[in-house]
């Protein structure tokens, strides 16, 4: 049909719906390079970013749109393009090379957070994202030993000034405090130390250009969290909590928090969430069963899937290697691809709904 036209195949695609952003995928500028010669069509998508879980949706509606106007020969192609979320007009962007800062909280200590934030750093990057990593929990720096850093971070000139290069581990870039301890050393500081502190990993680190900025808080609700709300734009925060119904308690202290810092949630893991028995593969719900799913429904939060307890996470996490780097087909690896997913999924969502705050508008190439 060599009579088809780009308006045609424009206003079909029209039809088609990202289904995390329920718009348009013309509208939200994904359809880029659209060519349309002798009856064929060839296009790109631009995905929201490369951990999308939804490409196959959105490739398969495409092709059903456009087969209902008669187009049989159909090139589609796929790319991504992470779209930044950060949130905080009135703030000064110490991070403006980062697209997206997204915090790894937890309303108390125990629950595994770390882990989970070292993981879900190495799944994002699995996914193709440029990826970050900083641990702020500066009273507990675990990540050092989590990802198997023992060297410091070196300066380099940037801009006509001097920055610190973060030290790079399993592809990702790392800063963390504990770079600068020793091993027996406890941080006793005061609020306004640690904020100085917090700046330096922020403002004096030489970060590059990332679609994703992992941040490890420590456990609480305390002056880290203030820190990052007065002089930081952040994404959104993402909670962990375990199954025990006391994880509630501990959910609407970490809401409270953020909500009265105006950082948006955008989702909640349960982590330790049961165990599989080498020998009998049965599931053992040791922590009882449910319990941040409960709280992340009561509150009206994304919840992103349940972590099983597993040895190899421990294991692997002694020796300083992630276990997705270590085991990236195992069941354990896989649930952390898919929680990463979804995050990116989410932080899309929270990246549309800013640009609405903001009143932008995207306009379609």
């Amino acid at each position: 049909m060599s009579d088809i036209t780009q308006e045609a195949v424009i206003a079909a695609l029209k039809t088609v719906n990202d289904p995390e952003l329920h718009r348009d995928i013309v509208s939200l500028g994904m359809v880029k390079n659209l060519q349309v010669a002798d009856g064929k069509v060839k296009f790109t998508v631009e995905l929201t970013t490369p951990a999308c879980p939804l490409r196959e949706s959105i490739d398969a509606d495409c092709k059903k749109a456009l087969a209902s106007v008669g187009i049989k020969d159909l090139e589609i192609s796929f790319g991504a393009q992470v779209r930044g979320s950060k949130t905080g007009p009135g703030q000064t962007d110490l991070l403006p090379t980062v697209k997206n800062v997204v915090l790894v909280a937890a309303g108390k200590g125990g629950v595994g957070k770390s882990t989970v934030a070292v993981n879900l750093a190495a799944a994002l990057k699995a996914h193709g994202a440029a990826t970050g990593l900083l641990d702020a929990d500066i009273y507990g720096p675990s990540v050092p030993i989590l990802m198997g850093i023992k060297e410091q971070p070196r300066q380099v000139p940037v801009d006509g000034g001097v920055k610190l290069a973060p030290p790079i581990a399993h592809g990702l870039p790392v800063m963390s405090i504990g770079f600068f301890l020793e091993s027996d050393q406890a941080v006793i500081w005061r609020g306004p130390m640690l904020g100085k502190a917090l700046h330096q990993m922020m403002a004096d680190v030489h970060w590059g250009d990332l679609d994703y900025l992992v941040v490890d808080m420590p456990p609480g609700t305390g002056d880290v969290q203030i820190t990052f709300s007065q002089q930081l734009k952040v994404s959104g925060a993402l909670l962990v909590a375990t199954p025990q119904d006391v994880a509630l308690a501990d959910v609407i202290r970490a809401k409270s928090m953020f909500d009265k810092v105006m950082i948006p949630i955008v989702g909640m893991v349960e982590n330790m969430s049961y165990f599989i028995c080498d020998g009998c593969q049965k599931r053992h719900e040791i922590f009882s069963r449910g319990g941040a799913e409960r709280a992340a429904k009561r509150f009206n939060i994304p919840f992103l899937g349940e972590i099983p307890i597993t040895p190899a996470l421990r294991e692997w996490g002694d020796k300083g290697v992630p276990i997705l780097v270590q085991q990236p087909n195992s069941e354990i690896s896989k649930i952390f691809m898919e929680v990463a997913a979804k995050l990116a999924g989410q932080l899309s969502i929270a990246s549309e709904a800013a640009k609405k705050s903001q009143g932008l508008k995207i306009i379609a190439t």
